[in-house]
C-alpha cells in the first residue's frame, strides 16, 4: 500500500485507482441512480483484517460485503461488489420480475436475444442458434435436458421462448448467446466482477475462476498444500500482523501455497478452533502472491467476529462425502464444507512456490488468459458498462461452473414457471385447478422441505405465512382443496415430521389429520361425534380453522393472492423498485 501525501490518496496493489477515487466514484454513481447505501457491521478485531455490510436503505434484500487489509479497502470492496451484482442484474437472479417486465421489449438487457421454442416433434430440441453445437454438446451430453428447461425463472414467459445473452469468445471475438438459465443455474456469481478499469474487472473475474476451481481440486482431492515460509510472510508486514492477531487469538492458523507447484494465483489461509476441532479453510486468489495471500487472509474474517469462528466442521475421512459435489457447493456458499484430514499432513503433495506472475494489470490479465487458453480452456466474456462503472462476467466452460451441468435437467430452477402461476392466485383456484396444482407438485418431485419462495422467485415480506411455506405445506394445502384424502394424510403426517412450522399453525395440521382419519379410519366415524373432545384437544380456534379446510370452505390459509406482478409483496414490490432504477427503460 503507499500513499500520496500531498493528495491523501491511497493506492494498493491490483488497483487502477486510489481507494479514495474508487470510492468517491462508485458512491456519485449510486447517487445518481436513485440508490442510497449504509454501511453496517464494520469489523476490525484483528490488525489488517476489515470488513463491512454494505446495505440498500430502500430495498434491504440488496447488500454485499466487503473486506481489505484497511477501513478503506474494506468499503472500496462492498461498493464494488454493489456494482458487479447490479451491473449483471445479479442481485435479481432468483426472483420473479413480473408479468409486466416479462412482456417488456427487453427483460435482461437491451442486446438480449428471444429463441422461441421449436414446434412438434423437435419441440424439445436446443434452438440451433443458442451456445454453438460444441457448447450444446457439453451442457447437455445426452440431450435429455429439454429445450422448455432453458426458460428463464425471471421472466417465466414461455411464449416469448429462451432468452439468451451475447457473450464473446476471446479467442476469436465469435458471438455466441448463453441462455439466462444456464447462466443461473451453473455459474451463479462466478466470474463477475467490477474494477477502475476493463482489464482489472476482467482480472479480478479470472483470478476468481482460478480460486474456486483450484479450491474445489484440492478439497476433491484431498490434495496436502505446503506452507509458506515465515520468512516470506514477514516480507508483507500487515499481512503478517493479521496472522499474528489471529494466533495471538488462540487460534491454529496455517498459511498455505495452493499454487499447486507455481502453477496457479491461489493461496490458502486455514483456521483451526482448539475448542470444537472445527476447520475452516480460506482461499484467495491474483496472480501476485502478496494480493492472493492478503485476499485469502480477509476472506477468513469476512463479516464475521472472532466469536463467531466456532462451529466448522471437523475435518473427515470420507473421500466421498467430501469430493461430493453438495459438500463442494457449501464450500462456494460460505467455506463451511468437510476437508480431508489429508489436507493436515505434513508432508505436502507439492513443493512451496515463491511466486508472482504479474506486476502491472496489463501482465496479470494477460497471464490469465494465457494460463487459461493453453488449458485447452475457452472464455466467453460480456463488458457491462451501461451504469458506467468497468463491470464483466466472464464463463470458462469445464472450469467456472459452480453446480453440475447435470441440474440443467435435475435441478433446474425453471421448475418455478410450471408452479408459478398457481401460486399467484391461490385463493381464486377452483377445485380442479387444486388438483393440477397438486399433480404439478407430485410430478415435479420437489424436496418438501423447499421453500416455495425460492421455488417461485418470490421476495416475501417478513411475518407473513410465505416466509415458511415449503413444497410439502403447499402440497398439502393442495390436496385440501382438491380434496385428496390419500394426499392430505402424507402432507400431516410430513409437516409433523418436518417440525418446523410455528406451533399454531402445525397443530392446525395435526388437527386436520385426526378429522380424516376419524372419517376415514373409524366404523362411527362422524367428525361431529368427537367435536366436544377435539375442541379441549385442539382449542375451538384450531378445530374450527381445520375444519373449515377439510370441508373445503376455506382454502391455503394464510396465504393472500399475490398478484402477477407479486403486488401483495412489499419487499418484492422494493425489489423490483430497485430494478427499475437500473433499468430507467422498464418503467
Amino acid at each position: 500500500m503507499t500513499v500520496n501525501s500531498t493528495t491523501t490518496e491511497t493506492f494498493i496493489p491490483s488497483k487502477d485507482a486510489s481507494l479514495e477515487s474508487s470510492i468517491r466514484t462508485l458512491q456519485g454513481k449510486l447517487e445518481a441512480l436513485g440508490i442510497h447505501v449504509e454501511e453496517k457491521s464494520w469489523l476490525n478485531e484483528i490488525e489488517g483484517i476489515w470488513s463491512v455490510h454494505v446495505i440498500d436503505r430502500d430495498c434491504t434484500r440488496l447488500f454485499t460485503n466487503g473486506k481489505g487489509a484497511s477501513q478503506l479497502a474494506a468499503r472500496a470492496s462492498a461498493l464494488g461488489e454493489y456494482f458487479e451484482r447490479l451491473s449483471t442484474n445479479y442481485f435479481w437472479t432468483h426472483f420473479y420480475l413480473g408479468e409486466t417486465i416479462a412482456n417488456k421489449e427487453f427483460v435482461h438487457y437491451p442486446n438480449e436475444q428471444w429463441f422461441p421454442l421449436n414446434k412438434g416433434k423437435s419441440a424439445d430440441k436446443w434452438p440451433a442458434g443458442l451456445l454453438t453445437p460444441e457448447l450444446q454438446k457439453f451442457y447437455n451430453p445426452e440431450g435429455t435436458a429439454v429445450a422448455s428447461q432453458l426458460i428463464d425463472l425471471n421472466s417465466g414467459n414461455k411464449e416469448r421462448g429462451i432468452c439468451a445473452i451475447p457473450y464473446t469468445r476471446l479467442r476469436d471475438d465469435k458471438i455466441v448467446y448463453f441462455p439466462v438459465n444456464l447462466i443461473g443455474n451453473l455459474y451463479v456469481s462466478n466470474g463477475m466482477s467490477a474494477g477502475n478499469t476493463l482489464m482489472e474487472a476482467r482480472t479480478q473475474a479470472l483470478a476468481e475462476i482460478f480460486e474456486r476451481d483450484i479450491k474445489y481440486k484440492i478439497i476433491r482431492e484431498g490434495i496436502c498444500l505446503p506452507d509458506v515460509p515465515e520468512a516470506v510472510i514477514n516480507r508483507f508486514p500487515r499481512i503478517a500482523a493479521g496472522i499474528k492477531g489471529l494466533r495471538d487469538a488462540g487460534y491454529g492458523i496455517l498459511v498455505k501455497d495452493a499454487s499447486l507447484g507455481g502453477q496457479y494465483p491461489v493461496m490458502n489461509v486455514t483456521l483451526l478452533h482448539p475448542e470444537d476441532q472445527g476447520c475452516f479453510a480460506s482461499f484467495g486468489a491474483h496472480p501476485r502472491f502478496e494480493v492472493a495471500l492478503e485476499r485469502a487472509l480477509t476472506e477468513l474474517l469476512q463479516g464475521r467476529a472472532l466469536g463467531s469462528l466456532k462451529g466448522f466442521v471437523a475435518p473427515g475421512f470420507d473421500m466421498e462425502e467430501i469430493a461430493d459435489s453438495q459438500n463442494l457447493e457449501i464450500h462456494f456458499v460460505d467455506s463451511s464444507g468437510v476437508i480431508s484430514w489429508d489436507f493436515l499432513r505434513s508432508t505436502p503433495d507439492y513443493e512451496f512456490v515463491d511466486w508472482n506472475f504479474g506486476t502491472t494489470t496489463e501482465e496479470d490479465y494477460n497471464w490469465c488468459v494465457n494460463t487459461i487458453h493453453n488449458s485447452g480452456h475457452d472464455m466467453y466474456i460480456a463488458d457491462f458498462m451501461h451504469l458506467g462503472v468497468y463491470a464483466c462476467r466472464i464463463f470458462v466452460p469445464g472450469m467456472s461452473e459452480i453446480y453440475p451441468v447435470e441440474e440443467l435437467e435435475w435441478e433446474n430452477n425453471t421448475v418455478g414457471n410450471l408452479v408459478r402461476p398457481f401460486a399467484l392466485r391461490l385463493q381464486d383456484l377452483q377445485q380442479e385447478e387444486s388438483a393440477e396444482l397438486l399433480e404439478t407438485l407430485l410430478d415435479l418431485d420437489l424436496a418438501d422441505e423447499l421453500p416455495v419462495t425460492t421455488l417461485i422467485g418470490l421476495c416475501a415480506d417478513a411475518g407473513t405465512t410465505w416466509v415458511d411455506l415449503r413444497a410439502g405445506e403447499l402440497k398439502t394445502l393442495a390436496a385440501l382443496a382438491a380434496g385428496d384424502i390419500d394426499n392430505i394424510l402424507d402432507g400431516c403426517a410430513w409437516i409433523a415430521q418436518f417440525n418446523e412450522l410455528p406451533p399454531a399453525r402445525a397443530k392446525v395440521y395435526r388437527c386436520i389429520a385426526n378429522l380424516v382419519q376419524i372419517e376415514e379410519e373409524l366404523e362411527n366415524g362422524d367428525p361431529a361425534l368427537f367435536a366436544a373432545n377435539l375442541a379441549l384437544m385442539y382449542g375451538k380456534d384450531t378445530l374450527a380453522q381445520a375444519q373449515r379446510l377439510v370441508n373445503q370452505e376455506e382454502q391455503y390459509f394464510g396465504l393472500e393472492n399475490l398478484g402477477p406482478n407479486m403486488e401483495a409483496s412489499k419487499m418484492h414490490q422494493q425489489l423490483l423498485a430497485a430494478y427499475r432504477k437500473v433499468w430507467k427503460q422498464l418503467n
